[in-house]
Formats: C-alpha cells, sequence, structure tokens
C-alpha cells in the first residue's frame, strides 16, 4: 500500500533517516509496529453489517474515517508542494491535517486548501511569543491544539547526529516560528512545562486543548481533572525517550483511567487498516498516521498522500465488515487477542 522503498530511494539520506529514524538504539521505534503484530482479531460471524459507515465526530470536525495525518515537521523536504499537498490529500479524503509547529510552509498557506486543521504546539518559554503562534493558528481557522507534552528536551536521534543533519538546507525554514518582525525563531524544548502551562493555554485560547504523549494513566486522569479537551495517546514515533512503552500497548489503560469522559486517539506504529481497526477497537476514537503520509507525499506529492488515506480507508471498510462490525463504534476489546507463546 505504501511505497516506503520508493521512498527512500527519493530522499537525501540524511533526510530519510530524519524521518524515519528514532531515539537512541530505536526500541521504541520498533515497539510500536511489534505491539500491532503481537494482536490478532477474533472476527464476529453472522451480524448482517451490509453497508458500512466509517464516519467519525472529533471535537466539532467531521470527519469521513477515524484516521488523521499526525503532525510531522518539514514536510518541503519530502516534495516540494511540502504540507499545502498534504493539506489537499487530507481535504480530499475529508480528514484533519494536524499541522507541526515545524512546518515549512505557514499555516495561513497551509489553511487556503480548504483543509480541516488542527494546529501542533510546543509551548515556548517566550509566552509572549507563544501567544502570537496560537493567534496565528486561530486567524487561520484551525480548530484544535495539539499541544506536545512529551518534549521537555529533545530526544537523542543519533541518525541525525551521525548525519550532522542540524539545519534545514538554505531556502527552507520553520515558518511557523516568525516573530511579529518576521524574523525565524528556533524552537526551544520548555523544561518547566507543567499543568500550569496548560492552565496559561487554557486562559489565552477558545480553541479545544489536545495533549499529545499521553502514556502513563496517571497523566490520563489529570488530564480530565484539567478539563483538556481530547488525548493523544503517543510515544512520539519512538523519537523522544528510548525506552517507552509501544503506544498501542498503552492504550487500554489510559482509556480506562479517561473511562470515556474525553476521546483517546492514538499515534505510532499505524501502518494497515487492520491496524486502526485494532486500535478502535481498543478503545481509540481515531487514529493519527505520520511516517507512511511522507512517504505517499515523497512519491507523489498531493496524489501520493491521498493514495495512502485512501488505501486505509479501503481496508478498514473491508475488516470492519470481515470483523463482523458496521461502524467503528461497534468494535470492543473483546475482538482483540495476544496468542500466548
Amino acid at each position: 500500500m505504501v511505497d516506503e522503498a520508493g521512498a527512500r530511494r527519493r530522499l537525501d539520506p540524511a533526510h530519510w533517516d530524519f524521518f524515519a529514524g528514532g531515539a537512541g538504539d530505536e526500541r521504541t521505534l520498533g515497539a510500536n509496529v511489534e505491539a500491532f503484530g503481537r494482536r490478532r482479531i477474533v472476527p464476529r460471524v453472522l451480524r448482517g453489517t451490509g453497508e458500512r459507515d466509517l464516519r467519525t465526530g472529533l471535537l466539532g470536525c467531521e470527519l469521513t474515517m477515524p484516521v488523521l495525518i499526525a503532525p510531522t515537521a518539514f514536510h518541503r523536504l519530502a516534495h516540494p508542494d511540502g504540507e499545502v499537498a498534504t493539506a489537499r490529500a487530507a481535504a480530499a479524503a475529508g480528514t484533519v491535517l494536524v499541522v507541526s509547529m515545524a512546518a515549512t510552509q505557514p499555516v495561513g498557506e497551509i489553511a487556503t486548501t480548504g483543509a480541516l486543521l488542527w494546529f501542533q504546539l510546543y509551548p515556548q518559554p517566550d509566552r509572549e511569543f507563544t501567544t502570537t503562534v496560537v493567534r496565528r493558528a486561530e486567524a487561520a481557522g484551525c480548530r484544535a491544539l495539539v499541544v506536545t507534552v512529551d518534549s521537555p528536551v529533545f530526544g537523542r536521534r543519533e541518525r541525525d547526529l551521525r548525519n550532522g543533519f542540524l539545519d534545514l538546507p538554505s531556502g527552507l525554514a520553520c515558518e511557523n516560528m516568525r516573530d511579529a518582525d518576521g524574523r525565524i525563531r528556533d524552537i526551544v524544548m520548555d523544561e518547566g512545562l507543567s499543568w500550569d502551562s496548560i492552565a496559561w493555554l487554557r486562559s489565552r485560547t477558545h480553541l479545544p486543548i489536545v495533549l499529545k504523549g499521553v502514556l502513563h494513566p496517571a497523566d490520563a486522569r489529570l488530564a480530565v481533572e484539567h478539563g483538556v479537551d481530547a488525548l493523544i495517546v503517543s510515544n512520539h514515533g519512538g523519537r523522544q525517550l528510548d525506552g517507552a512503552i509501544a503506544s498501542l500497548d498503552a492504550l487500554p489503560a489510559v482509556v480506562e483511567a479517561v473511562g470515556g469522559r474525553l476521546p483517546v486517539l492514538l499515534d505510532g506504529g499505524v501502518r494497515r487498516g487492520t491496524d486502526v481497526l485494532v486500535a478502535l477497537a481498543l478503545g481509540a476514537t481515531a487514529v493519527l498516521v505520520g511516517r507512511p503520509v511522507i512517504w505517499g507525499l515523497t512519491t507523489g506529492g498531493a496524489d501520493g498522500v491521498r493514495s495512502v488515506l485512501e488505501g486505509l480507508r479501503t481496508e478498514l471498510d473491508r475488516a470492519l465488515a470481515l470483523a463482523g462490525a458496521a461502524r467503528p463504534t461497534e468494535l470492543g476489546a473483546d475482538l482483540v487477542a495476544v496468542p500466548r507463546g
């Protein structure tokens, strides 16, 4: 479905390593995919499901399927049309693109595609500048803020260090990091990020706040108490803390802790429509997909991204039928098993 090998052939080796790699020994990177490989679907039969309905509502957005595009940086390294191409594909597929704070095109330009956009944010120690970025996302019509909370410091990505990949090539920049004078600022991780930071952000925006990077059920309960609007169970695609639990393995405990009080999404390791089904059965409202979208963008621009999304849609639709369900909300944990041995 995804031409990963073709993307690797097209990309500069250092850029391939940036997109494909993870932190440290990349144990968590591999664990995300392996966690899906350990699960088996236990389908129901004779359910008379008829035509399936994949539509999903999230934070006031109506999606045609429970698959969103995860925030990933530097799309213009993959294709000259960059995030605009990705957004065109999201609009055509009827789903959400979460625009990265480290996008190589400004969120206002990305918004001209008409795509449903959420905006991913690293709260900066400079709160005034953070407010400027938030206002920019609001002005572009973004429908939610996705706050990455698993990154008080950068993970150690050894492939990037070996390649000396520390800056974007000439002509590219993190366009959403421009200050009021038009100068590009560096993204600074906030080592003091806390629940007080989330409360401060709530006081500065009317947008729903989604926390990305929650793995521990205690943090999920705290998120509910602090009035967060949704969670993304995520280990940053294995790019931050190597050795962290796989997102899928963390999902059930987070879902239980939340107790249906807010939506729980998942990213990390989703490669097939059957992976989407497993995540939904274990309690996710939807999933986000990152690297496969980059591979599609690299090989085919907007058409390549749309091909990835439509492939996931088709596979999920077929998997629902074969599992005996007409819609994602009919899936339950009883449909997923982990064989012994």
